[in-house]
């Protein structure tokens, strides 16, 4: 008998919830997506997680696990709960894992500051801080020259992928994180600025599991407060 599936309820554009559905797509576990909007009247998300924030990961009825939210920790989760199913998405040794989930920690903390830029911008404009998004742009800035750091220095050593010799969370976060750049227009002209780190998100971002997971825009009905 099949296993049932999890839920990952999750925001149609969300790099956060991306990058857990790739993982999952890539280990091959069986999972059904729940698209909601946390912040309208009749979420779910409270529910599941305290801090009313997505992705959150759901187990079926009959399963006792607690729900797994944090998009980091959700892929923390999905490769070592399920470590015996491949491919890994983890180099494998210690320090490298480590490095692997510091480059995780970076997307999350880059696509959080595009998060709070883009609601800072949909406050009342005599509301608004330009130093806090100013703050926001600077984070994003700083991220992108991290992952083209990485980018660069895996050149040099000639990988292909960010750490280690195969695909791992670490290329699934900055692939995230760049495509929901580009998404959202958030910094005209970085593949300019950073050509090698746009020929390394083309070429990963055009895997298959990838190009199934692309951002879709959401209508929102209700105002955000």
């Amino acid at each position: 008998m099949a296993p049932k599936p999890l839920t990952l309820i999750s925001a149609t554009p969300s790099p956060f919830a991306r990058m857990n559905r790739i993982a999952l797509k890539l280990k091959d576990i069986p999972f059904e997506l729940q698209n909601e909007i946390p912040w309208e009247s009749q979420t779910q998300t409270p529910k599941y997680n305290p801090l009313e924030k997505l992705p959150i990961l759901v187990f079926p009825a009959n399963d006792p696990r607690p729900p797994v939210y944090e998009s980091a920790h959700i892929q923390t989760y999905i490769v070592e709960k399920y470590a015996d199913k491949g491919p890994k998405l983890l180099p494998g040794d210690l320090d490298s894992d480590l490095l692997a989930k510091q480059i995780v920690v970076l997307g999350v903390g880059c696509m959080d500051a595009m998060v709070l830029n883009r609601w800072e911008a949909r406050r009342e404009k005599e509301q608004q801080s330009q130093k806090w998004m100013d703050r926001q742009s600077r984070k994003i800035d700083g991220a992108l020259r991290a992952f083209n750091d990485y980018v660069e220095a895996a050149g040099k050593e000639g990988r292909e992928y960010l750490v280690g010799k195969e695909l791992s969370i670490a290329d699934i976060a900055v692939v995230c994180t760049v495509g929901f750049i580009d998404f959202g227009e958030v910094k005209p002209g970085w593949r300019e600025q950073y050509p090698k780190l746009a020929q390394y998100f083309d070429r990963v971002d055009g895997r298959e599991e990838f190009k199934e997971t692309r951002p879709v825009m959401f209508d929102l009905t209700e105002k955000v407060v």
